[in-house]
């Protein structure tokens, strides 16, 4: 999940949301898991756009 979203979205990441991600990645996996599926709600320090990218779960590819 976090490798896919890493994939999909970096290419046009500048400083300040590298280093959002760099900090994202600091976080337990659990809490990481339910902020991506809406189970509770991230911290302050992760909410807004980035938060809301990783949450829409449309990096991820599909077998079609």
């Amino acid at each position: 999940m976090i490798g896919g979203f890493f994939d999909r979205h970096a290419d046009h990441w500048g400083p300040e949301e590298i280093d959002w991600f760099e900090t994202f990645l600091e976080e337990q996996d659990v809490d990481i898991m339910a902020w991506a599926l809406g189970t509770q709600v991230p911290p302050e320090r992760y909410q807004g756009a980035m938060m809301r990218e990783f949450q829409a779960l449309d990096y991820i590819k599909h077998p079609e």
